[in-house]
């Protein structure tokens, strides 16, 4: 495990120490201000300071609070509302498999696995790719931990151990599954593939769809793939790295702290995140906000952070980033090496963003060149118009172009008819026009 020097511990406490006195701040602001007797008293400063309070607490409070997933009833084709269960099929130290169960439903043969991806939010980043295959697949998902919650005593967790999870989730599902992995794990979930492909073919998926991933981050630089080229290793190390405090679980454990991804993230954006809060204060100021609306719904889930842990991330960097293994093809798993050229009777698809500033258009389509013997009848890719990063897997080019896309794919390929219903589902769906398009950049 990396070492590092001791202000990493410090480092630690003291990002979470301001996170708590922000939190407390709000709190305060929001009960003083809120006293009745300032209602006496016409002047808006007290009406702006309850609001700041309320939106600085439920921000600063979101960020150690992973989100549920609260996925609503599926309708059926009963008329009839199916009550969907989170059911942990497989639990594991550092990431576990859950199912979305409906209640009352029977299994429909589209299975798919969503491969989450591990940089920064939780899984249930994903609650809308989820909840817009629900009716028409069972779904399942990877659940990554928060690391600092990880003892550890558990070891080490890095990208090989991140494929050796994906190759164990693939192997019990079973043949019948179609892959979509999401941003960060796409070459892994490829790496996981071409293993499977060579020593166990029986257990390897039907399709993989790979959406906006960094197979060949060379191919389109971006923000993300420039400041990796600016540091050194060491440097990254140095000034990313911290340790876990005495506070969790896992005290002692070196991470790149979710505080400190947050902070990167908001400034990647930081002029539109500052509008929007802005915008939300004055809102409730004027008594126009609400538990559900668009800021807090977008919010809760972006400043809901976890750790991960340091081999992990600075595996991804050294290895992906600059070695380029899984672009040149000599990525290793535990001594053993992930051959692309392995990978022969698996659908590829890639999906990218024209507007993608995370993973710019040519990073994943690489994926289709690397496999160079699947058939070229089993390759498929697409970009789609005035996307950008979070539009192609949540918003509203996922809902309306990408996802029949995905599940015709899907079905192109799975070897069997699908009833007319579940065809109908994938078809009836009208095109979003390109440039209409209002993808929000939440970083994955």
């Amino acid at each position: 495990m990396p070492k590092q020097p001791p202000q990493g511990l410090i480092s630690y406490d003291v990002m979470e120490t301001v996170r708590n006195t922000n939190e407390w701040l709000g709190a305060s602001a929001r009960a003083m201000a809120s006293y009745p007797a300032f209602a006496m008293i016409p002047h808006p400063f007290f009406r702006v300071m309850s609001a700041w309070g309320r939106v600085t607490e439920r921000s600063f409070a979101r960020m150690v609070i992973k989100p549920d997933w609260n996925i609503p009833p599926i309708l059926g084709p009963d008329g009839q509302d199916h009550i969907v269960y989170v059911d942990r099929v497989l639990k594991r130290d550092f990431g576990d498999l859950l199912h979305f169960r409906v209640a009352r439903r029977e299994p429909i043969d589209r299975k798919i696995l969503l491969i989450a991806p591990m940089s920064g939010h939780y899984a249930t980043l994903l609650r809308s790719t989820v909840n817009s295959l629900l009716p028409d697949a069972e779904v399942y998902v990877t659940d990554w931990h928060n690391a600092r919650n990880i003892p550890v005593s558990k070891g080490k967790f890095d990208i090989e151990d991140y494929t050796l999870y994906v190759m164990d989730f693939m192997r019990h599902l079973g043949p019948d599954l179609n892959v979509i992995a999401v941003c960060q794990p796409a070459p892994l979930a490829l790496a996981a593939t071409a293993l499977l492909a060579e020593e166990e073919p029986e257990a390897q998926p039907r399709t993989l769809t790979l959406i906006g991933g960094p197979i060949n981050p060379d191919a389109a630089p971006t923000e993300v793939t420039d400041f990796g080229r600016r540091h050194t290793m060491g440097e990254l190390e140095y000034l990313a790295i911290q340790q876990v405090g005495f506070k969790f679980a896992g005290a002692g454990r070196m991470v790149y702290p979710g505080l400190a991804q947050l902070t990167s993230f908001i400034s990647m954006n930081a002029e539109t995140h500052t509008r929007a809060f802005i915008d939300k204060i004055f809102a409730e100021a004027r008594g126009e906000g609400s538990e559900r609306d668009r800021h807090y719904k977008f919010y809760d889930e972006y400043l809901a952070v976890m750790d991960m842990t340091a081999e992990f991330y600075l595996s991804t960097v050294q290895r992906i980033f600059k070695g380029l293994e899984i672009a040149e093809n000599r990525f290793e798993v535990a001594g053993r090496m992930a051959d692309m050229t392995k990978i022969r009777d698996v659908a590829v698809f890639t999906v990218e963003g024209a507007n993608d500033d995370i993973s710019a258009p040519g990073q994943c389509i690489a994926a289709l060149d690397i496999c160079s013997n699947v058939d070229a009848s089993k390759k498929k890719q697409h970009l789609e118009e005035g996307a950008g990063h979070y539009g192609i897997f949540a918003g509203k080019s996922w809902r309306l172009n990408i996802r029949p896309i995905v599940l015709d794919f899907i079905d192109d390929h799975s070897g069997k008819a699908l009833p007319d219903r579940r065809r109908r589902a994938v078809g009836d769906r009208a095109p979003v026009q390109p440039g209409k398009i209002n993808s929000s950049r939440m970083a994955v």
